[in-house]
């Protein structure tokens, strides 16, 4: 990195008659006039990137996708265009730029095609990396180089959840020129990057930026930690390396904030740490084989750590455990707090299903957790995410259930803005719960109260209050009754669904 700092020629002066009066006396031992004419350092960027950039662009390529759809009379367009992955906010800013137009005279049909942007990793074997939404639905898929050239890519294998895609061209019909990925955790906030890219299909173009932020969660993903960038990212960037400067790829370009469709210096890009192992599984699989620990978790808010006696929010929340997984042994359970995972520090949740996914299948691993306020150690095998996944589905496929209809309860209770009866077969089979679940039902929820607030709904079985087991509506109010003797402020409420699935809330008790 090229950069330079410059002083002021007065404070210059002062430093250099310090040190000719008292030898190596520091710049603080000036007298206070001295400090009122002292300036802040003026920070200039790299006088130039032109140097790198010349290595790069032959490794730096557009790709452009074609595909035949099939449309009605007309030629109405019925094809949304590519975007990010479902569910993120900024789906309406982030549309990648694209171009229709008809396929000759076909009835009935046209052909769309797309354009975006990706980086030879691998000369030797023609491997190509770029964004999964970019060649989303391709049935061609081409490689267009710097000098011209073109090359018809097939498809390795693609990530949704990261939008990472891997293609493949044939290295013997012309010699490729390959970068390297960096390491993403070293980057700081400040640091230069460069960007090189295809925005708006002009291909070859090259921005300077800072890293802004690090770490940025977007939602477009279970996994997002973004680098944010303010290098220039355009539509058409998609896919394209973001290089710090030493020429090494530390993120791969993928989305940006912009309600005008420009650069409005808020790019995203996802960090070489996470995508490099993406794509090695994709090189060899053809796939995705992530680490699977088998539960369910949830944020742990300020309110739940007094609850469970934390002095600080941190780690993730176990709020269930999913049968047939790699801890349905008991070994990690409900109202753990998972803190280190395999040697990691899990500051909060959106940390787990991370350090948890760039694990090995099958690895043995030691997860520390907090159980009843005490920090214990389990050793954990991981199993497959993607068989996790399909287990999960045929859980919630069981417990799908219609809405209950409201009925008198039996041995009731009201306490923290609930009425409370005991599970008996008549509760149990009005709001069809599950035979596994046990604990108090809820029958009513207060309007306005803190209960309805925090998501308490009806037909919810209270099974754990502070980490201990109630099954009556008078083990519900001693427990309440004992925390308030004891100063606590909330209860820690452990809830079920009528199907079995935890999760944890927190109600205030003043």
């Amino acid at each position: 990195m090229v950069s330079t700092t410059f002083r002021s020629a007065t404070r210059k002066a002062l430093i250099g008659a310090a040190a000719g009066a008292i030898g190596a006396a520091s710049l603080w031992s000036l007298p206070p006039s001295a400090h009122a004419q002292a300036q802040p350092p003026v920070v200039q960027g790299p006088a130039s990137v032109a140097d790198l950039a010349e290595g790069l662009l032959d490794a730096v390529v557009n790709i452009s996708t074609s595909q035949n759809v099939r449309g009605s009379s007309g030629g109405q367009r019925n094809v949304p265009p590519p975007g990010l992955p479902e569910g993120s906010p900024f789906q309406e800013f982030f549309d990648e730029f694209f171009s229709e137009r008809d396929g000759g005279n076909q009835p009935g049909g046209r052909r769309v095609q797309s354009l975006g942007s990706g980086f030879v990793i691998d000369a030797e074997e023609g491997i190509v990396v770029t964004n999964n939404h970019v060649i989303a639905d391709a049935d061609e898929i081409e490689v267009n180089f710097a000098d011209g050239g073109k090359l018809k890519a097939e498809l390795v294998g693609t990530d949704p959840k990261t939008d990472i895609a891997v293609l493949k061209v044939d290295p013997s019909i012309r010699e490729l020129t390959a970068v390297e990925f960096g390491d993403s955790t070293s980057i700081r906030i400040g640091d230069w990057v460069m960007a090189i890219g295809n925005p708006f299909g002009l291909g070859g173009s090259v921005s300077i930026g800072i890293v802004s932020a690090r770490g940025r969660d977007i939602q477009s993903g279970p996994y997002d930690d973004f680098i944010q960038t303010d290098a220039a990212i355009n539509r058409g960037n998609s896919g394209g390396p973001l290089f710090d400067m030493y020429g090494r790829v530390i993120g791969i370009n993928t989305a940006i904030i912009s309600p005008s469709g420009g650069s409005i210096g808020i790019g995203f890009s996802i960090p070489s740490q996470l995508a490099v192992g993406v794509i090695d599984q994709l090189r060899e699989f053809g796939e995705t084989r992530r680490g699977w620990l088998g539960v369910r978790i949830q944020p742990v808010t300020d309110d739940i750590a007094e609850s469970l006696g934390m002095d600080r929010a941190t780690g993730a929340l176990v709020a269930g455990v999913i049968k047939g997984g790699p801890v349905d042994d008991g070994s990690i359970q409900p109202g753990d707090v998972i803190i280190r995972f395999d040697g990691k520090e899990v500051r909060n949740m959106r940390d787990l299903p991370r350090v948890v996914a760039e694990s090995p299948v099958g690895k043995a691993v030691d997860v520390i957790v907090i159980r009843k306020g005490e920090e214990q150690t389990v050793a954990v095998t991981l199993g497959r995410l993607e068989d996790g996944e399909r287990l999960a589905e045929g859980e919630a496929t069981e417990g799908e259930t219609d809405t209950p209809e409201e009925v008198a309860p039996v041995a009731t209770a009201t306490v923290l803005g609930m009425t409370i009866a005991e599970l008996d077969e008549d509760t149990r089979a009005t709001y069809e719960i599950s035979s596994e679940v046990s604990g108090v039902v809820v029958t009513e929820v207060e309007d306005g109260s803190v209960a309805q607030e925090r998501g308490v709904n009806v037909g919810d079985v209270i099974t754990e209050i502070a980490q201990e087991s109630v099954s009556s509506p008078k083990d519900v109010l001693d427990r309440v009754n004992a925390l308030k003797t004891q100063g606590r402020r909330n209860a820690l409420l452990m809830l079920s669904s009528n199907a079995g699935e935890l999760r944890f809330v927190t109600i205030r008790m003043d």
